[in-house]
């Protein structure tokens, strides 16, 4: 049993035709309810849901409240590669773009960690590229062994693995783990992934579950929000957070909404999510999966995130760099791997989280040994 069971029930299914038979009515029913089935949260990303916006944000703002208090939590994400073997269509990446490519050497990686713990902030998020043979299993071992020095928790976002080396990084102290589908849609998948070991859909599908099996404490989803037709995309991700934490309940399950920027090679996304879609998709995450942690990046205005602090997210990212290192020194040549919206500093974003009435929490972890 795997989450592509789950999306296989729904091959051939019409989402349009469905949309196009909920009413108002519908609405008002699920927004009454407690607890929702899979019909119910697709009936909440319906165009005619997006008329009851106003109370799905005051209810999401309830059940956020409920569950974690008047919190965001921040983190600090730290590239130490831009080295990839993937071709993504959409990718800053792309093994095909003429980018400066660079890793951090240790002591690079030392220096970045000291500048960062500099903020306060003690949850790292580390990244790479997608190139197992420059950032293998025992480069990325010493990464996390020297992070740890300096941060309470440090989570990854790099290639798919197996389960083993999982257990690998966890045993030096990873607890965290993020991999992005990015879409859904096993055509339009195969379409923007054209080489490299992420054209295996399965195998990246099946990430998130191999990380809960090796004992992660949480473990992040999310789509990228604009390869794929929208609304449907928002259906699998959702689905996809129920079904790990049906079936893994040690994990805590999060999801992120992270929506097309630009980047190298000037890729044009098929769909377009607006600024009232998006709420709508973050409250309905909320209503569907109330335990569920919600992140926003940077990728997002600093007036947007400002205005979404009350609706339903739980952790911001902040001062953010999406090129490799950059910290502890500036390096202007590097080429991110998307581009930045809200660039302000973790000052600042603590500032906004504060005068929304809200408490920015720094840390919330520790890992006894």
């Amino acid at each position: 049993m795997s989450f592509n069971n789950v999306i296989k029930e729904f091959e051939g299914f019409d989402f349009p035709a469905f949309f196009e038979t909920v009413t108002d009515s519908d609405v008002e029913r699920v927004l009454g309810k407690e607890k929702l089935n899979n019909m119910d949260f697709l009936i909440l990303l319906s165009e005619k849901a997006a008329k009851f916006l106003e109370p799905m944000a005051r209810k999401s703002h309830q059940v956020t409240v409920q569950y974690f208090g008047r919190t965001i939590h921040l983190f600090v994400p730290l590239y130490i590669s831009n080295f990839c073997s993937n071709e993504c269509t959409y990718c800053g990446f792309n093994i095909k773009n003429s980018i400066k490519r660079r890793k951090l050497s240790l002591e690079e990686v030392e220096a970045e960690a000291v500048a960062i713990a500099k903020t306060g902030i003690q949850h790292l998020l580390l990244l790479t590229g997608e190139a197992h043979q420059v950032t293998p299993v025992s480069y990325l071992v010493d990464v996390v062994k020297c992070l740890k020095k300096h941060f309470a928790s440090v989570s990854i976002e790099i290639f798919p693995m197996d389960e083993c080396d999982y257990r690998s990084l966890k045993a030096v102290g990873v607890d965290g783990l993020t991999v992005f589908q990015e879409v859904y849609d096993k055509k339009i998948y195969k379409s923007v992934h054209l080489s490299g070991q992420k054209s295996d859909y399965l195998y990246r599908l099946n990430a998130p579950e191999r990380g809960a099996k090796a004992g992660y404490r949480n473990v992040n989803i999310g789509c990228l929000m604009g390869l794929g037709e929208p609304r449907s995309e928002a259906f699998f991700t959702g689905m996809h957070g129920r079904y790990l934490e049906d079936n893994y309940l040690h994990t805590e399950v999060s999801l992120s909404l992270p929506r097309f920027n630009p980047a190298e090679g000037d890729f044009v996304p098929p769909f377009t999510v607006n600024d009232k879609t998006f709420v709508q998709f973050l409250c309905a995450f909320r209503l569907f999966l109330p335990r569920a942690g919600i992140s926003v990046s940077t990728r997002e205005s600093a007036l947007f995130r400002d205005n979404l602090i009350s609706l339903g997210v739980t952790r911001y990212s902040a001062g953010s760099c999406t090129g490799v290192g950059g910290y502890a020194v500036e390096d202007h040549s590097q080429t991110p791997q998307f581009e930045i919206t809200d660039e302000r500093s973790v000052e600042d974003v603590v500032a906004a989280i504060v005068r929304h009435g809200y408490q920015p929490v720094y840390k919330d972890w520790d890992q006894i040994a």
